[in-house]
């Protein structure tokens, strides 16, 4: 790609802090706690901060200093971000020293595309424009096709070589998050509130379309593993809706560096669009889909921000099922005395707590009810922050956050 000699220059020194940082011992120290945690060995809980939508206040596009195009300031903040998450962030993420280069992988769709009316309001919400309106369109529908631009990935991989293959550990990487998402796909083609009204009005058009889009997700794993696409995922890989890899319990016996199995991986589901509905029609129209799709892997993951408290005894019937999302919406009292230590409780706290009056004693009596009620049930619990959208441009907001968590998890052992 093109890029000028001071760009150039700006991303090796940049590389070269992290491989600092990278080489630091607490890095060792947080994956040996990460796989201790994954495989549901007692220890405290961890903690994660993904800042998503306020990463433009604490790492604002002016602070960039590459003059390049998009790419190369977007490799500049990839590095920013992981220096800033090391120099303000109490939490256990474990600073790499690699970067991953992922292969040109084409995916030809499911036949339609989603339609929506824009909100007005800068960053407001959409509305769904439906595309399948009758069961007949459903024939409309076409199962994907995967194919793999080995010149484009060539040219990806080389031209990070070039420029950080003597500071960083540059890796080809093919798929490595896996995660079913089939009612997103079917909402955005049909609607949200008309999928709510298939349930009683349509019933076998929800069962047909939910029965197709399984396939089609069966077919795309198929194709993966023929085109010895999969990459192991059992280290920093983001998980589910939070957490990590590491464990010892993958790869599965049997494995062979060259060829990335489902049973080496881990996978994960979610249904967010079901937050509303009976654990019974949670079941019937979306994980009866799920089940077979997570049969394969290793180790599994459910939910994401859909509350979960009153369907846990059909997730945890889920295949392989090790880490389950408790949102903020969830009853934590009732989920701790469910999972107890047999799942990782894996905690959203509510992101509205860094908006408006920052109440630090509100935030840690409400850390602390999480941490105690996991503690006194024996459970594997993670504070995973996110879908924080604002922190009002005061940064430092979440620097006390994670303080106050770190605190509170202290006193869980």
């Amino acid at each position: 790609m093109p890029m000028t000699p001071a760009d150039r220059q700006i991303l090796r020194d940049l590389a070269k802090e992290v491989a600092d940082v990278a080489a630091l011992p607490i890095q060792e120290e947080r994956r040996e706690l990460w796989r201790r945690h994954n495989d549901l060995q007692p220890g405290r809980p961890l903690i994660l901060i993904f800042p998503e939508g306020s990463w433009q206040e604490l790492l604002p596009d002016a602070s960039l200093r590459c003059a390049g195009g998009r790419e190369v300031r977007h490799w500049e903040w990839m590095l920013r971000s992981r220096l800033y998450g090391h120099e303000h962030f109490a939490d256990d993420t474990v600073i790499e020293k690699t970067w991953d280069v992922g292969r040109v992988v084409r995916n030809s769709g499911w036949g339609l595309a989603k339609k929506t009316v824009a909100s007005g309001a800068a960053r407001g919400a959409w509305h769904f424009d439906p595309v399948i309106r009758e069961p007949a369109d459903l024939g409309k529908l076409r199962f994907p096709e995967i194919s793999i631009d080995e010149e484009a990935s060539r040219r990806d991989l080389e031209a990070a070589q070039d420029l950080f293959g003597d500071i960083l550990d540059v890796r080809p990487r093919g798929v490595s998050h896996l995660s079913f998402h089939l009612m997103n796909v079917y909402t955005s083609l049909r609607g949200l509130e008309e999928v709510m009204a298939d349930m009683y009005a349509e019933p076998a058009m929800l069962h047909d379309a939910m029965a197709f889009l399984s396939e089609g997700h069966r077919r795309l794993l198929d194709q993966y593993v023929a085109l010895n696409l999969l990459s192991l995922n059992n280290d920093n890989t983001y998980h589910n809706s939070g957490g990590n890899g590491w464990t010892r319990q993958l790869p599965a016996p049997g494995f062979r560096p060259d060829r990335v199995r489902l049973c080496d991986l881990w996978g994960s589901a979610e249904a967010q669009e079901m937050a509303q509905v009976s654990p019974e029609q949670h079941e019937e129209f979306v994980m009866r889909y799920e089940r077979p799709l997570l049969e394969p892997f290793g180790l599994t993951g459910y939910g994401c921000c859909e509350d979960l408290t009153r369907k846990l005894d059909y997730v945890c019937a889920l295949p392989h099922i090790r880490r389950i999302s408790i949102s903020p919406f969830a009853n934590v009292d009732a989920c701790a005395a469910r999972l107890k230590g047999g799942y990782i409780f894996s905690w959203k706290p509510h992101p509205s707590h860094l908006v408006g009056a920052f109440d630090e004693e509100r935030v840690r009596a409400y850390i602390r009810h999480t941490v105690e009620v996991c503690r006194d049930n024996g459970g594997v619990l993670e504070m995973i922050l996110k879908d924080t959208h604002t922190c009002e441009h005061r940064p430092e907001r979440f620097d006390r956050w994670c303080r106050i968590a770190r605190e509170e998890a202290g006193r869980a052992v």
